[in-house]
């Protein structure tokens, strides 16, 4: 705001000296007015809330762009601009539609209470506006230059009212009731507050957004202790973006410096030193980059038969996590409501109605869960075929990781044989010694561990938890090269595992499909 005040009394001060200098030079003059000044905002149409909204309404130049000229560009270019013309061109339109799709008290302090458009019926309160989440602005216009200028800062919590949940909410557009019940409403305070480790920078939603967008201000940005999840704000842009739903970063780029949700679902994904667990390493698996490599290892790209990583899933995490679907009534085919995809379950578990839920334990069938993500791309001709080829992937998963480990006494480490079973628990009580974090390097125990924590299934949290599905050619290609390795360096006398007829051949899928696939992953952009 101050860089915009200070530009526009420069440009004013640049106007009069051009004036007073062609005056002075004798150049041919005329009474044509070049520049006039003018109040920065007119009298609110609802004088007791104190609200402005447009300045200009049939150019959609609000009071606050006279001087946040720049935001005011983007934020012209969003759906939000477009609000009050969506909602009255609907078939459905009702009054209610426009607490929501017009200046109102929903999204700010004045949630609750008539006022903006619900006040006065005005084309100046049209569309979701700048003061439909910063409050109120005549009090900021009227104490521009004041030591003690009031500033109408948005809110970045999604507790109680005055947020996006005000209206981003309900039957229609429950995106607030979704991420309430998603990964991405929680608060791990032990890490969110270990600000030199550098977990609070995905901890923290405060922490994420102030790396991505270091310039943006908000109500609870200065506070010690008011640690937000990754709330909305955290990955959309309310003033607008170049990129699709206003997203602070593209979905669709596989360079994980430019992709949103690799800003923290790509962070231990190979074994250090002092940690041979990963952590949360989605981003890499995804594009096969992960995971602790046996010398000698090679991954033949050549021979996989497609990836979710390919260009028939562009939207890379999104095109599984978030995932819109329509329920409707199964007598009648009437719309009952419309998930948004924001519990970010790519299979989500589905209620008596069809509606997904955030229940984690109902069965991997074909009835119990929607598979709407695995069928949209055309890659997984049905909803049947999807749920098969899960259970194949997550059986070969089971089968390789069961034989470096089995968790047999269930306590998420690695015991000496015969507590757990596998190649690693032999080795736990012949050569214990090959586990360390402080030897300074990586054994191929150390190695292997790694890697049957990538791909498989042990309860622990921040692993790659797909269960294979995020990238199944490079985990099973990762658990056949580790086994033979381990095998072969430790000189194990086991007998090699026989793969069950039942869980097909060599490799994972069906015949390789050149038109949905490519032979390997695209370059980077």
């Amino acid at each position: 705001m101050r860089k915009d005040r200070a530009t526009t009394r420069i440009n004013r001060l640049l106007t009069a000296a051009a004036v007073a200098a062609l005056t002075l030079a004798g150049c041919n003059t005329s009474d044509k007015i070049v520049y006039r000044d003018r109040a920065p905002f007119n009298p609110p149409k609802d004088a007791a809330s104190g609200f402005l909204g447009y300045y200009q309404a049939s150019t959609k130049r609000t009071t606050c762009g006279n001087c946040h000229a720049e935001l005011q560009a983007s934020w012209v270019t969003t759906k939000h601009a477009s609000a009050w013309t969506d909602a009255n061109n609907s078939p459905g339109k009702a009054a209610s539609c426009f607490e929501c799709h017009a200046v109102t008290g929903n999204g700010n302090k004045l949630q609750g209470t008539v006022v903006g458009y619900q006040a006065v019926k005005d084309s100046t309160y049209y569309d979701v506006q700048c003061e439909n989440c910063h409050g109120p602005g005549q009090a900021h216009v009227e104490g521009v230059g004041a030591a003690s200028i009031v500033r109408p800062l948005a809110r970045l919590a999604m507790t109680g009212k005055g947020n996006c949940g005000d209206c981003h909410t309900g039957t229609h557009s429950p995106f607030a009731e979704e991420w309430a019940a998603s990964g991405h409403n929680v608060v791990y305070i032990p890490a969110a507050s270990n600000v030199s480790s550098g977990c609070a920078a995905c901890h923290d939603g405060r922490k994420a957004l102030e790396r991505w967008d270091g310039g943006t201000n908000y109500a609870e940005r200065d506070s010690a202790t008011a640690y937000q999840p990754t709330t909305c704000a955290v990955c959309h842009a309310p003033h607008g973006s170049e990129n699709t739903r206003q997203l602070r970063l593209s979905i669709t780029s596989n360079d994980p410096s430019q992709n949103l949700c690799m800003q923290c679902h790509m962070r231990r994904s190979e074994p250090l030193v002092t940690s041979s667990s990963p952590h949360a390493p989605q981003g890499a698996v995804l594009l096969g980059e992960a995971g602790w490599r046996p010398p000698g290892f090679i991954y033949d790209t050549t021979a996989i038969y497609g990836s979710h990583a390919t260009g028939a899933n562009p939207r890379l995490c999104a095109g599984c996590h978030v995932t819109r679907l329509t329920v409707t009534d199964a007598a009648t085919g009437a719309f009952t409501f419309q998930s948004t995809g924001h519990l970010f379950r790519p299979i989500p578990c589905l209620d008596a109605t069809g509606k997904p839920t955030a229940d984690k334990t109902c069965a991997y069938s074909e009835t119990a869960r929607s598979w709407k993500s695995c069928t949209q791309s055309g890659c997984h001709a049905t909803a049947a075929v999807a749920a098969s080829a899960f259970a194949t992937v997550r059986a070969r998963m089971k089968f390789y990781t069961d034989q470096l480990w089995v968790d047999a006494n269930g306590s998420l480490s690695i015991t000496a044989a015969p507590a757990d079973g596998g190649l690693l628990a032999t080795l736990k009580s012949t050569m214990p010694g090959e586990w360390s974090n402080t030897d300074g390097k990586i054994t191929p125990a150390e190695g292997a561990e790694f890697n049957a924590r990538l791909c498989g299934e042990y309860g622990q949290s921040n692993t790659d938890s797909s269960k294979g599905v995020h990238n199944p050619f490079l985990c099973e290609a990762l658990l056949v090269a580790t086994i033979s390795y381990v095998k072969t360096y430790y000189g194990l006398p086991v007998a090699s595992a026989v793969m069950p007829a039942n869980l097909g051949g060599p490799r994972i899928g069906g015949p390789f499909n050149a038109t949905l696939h490519t032979a390997s992953l695209p370059p980077r952009r």
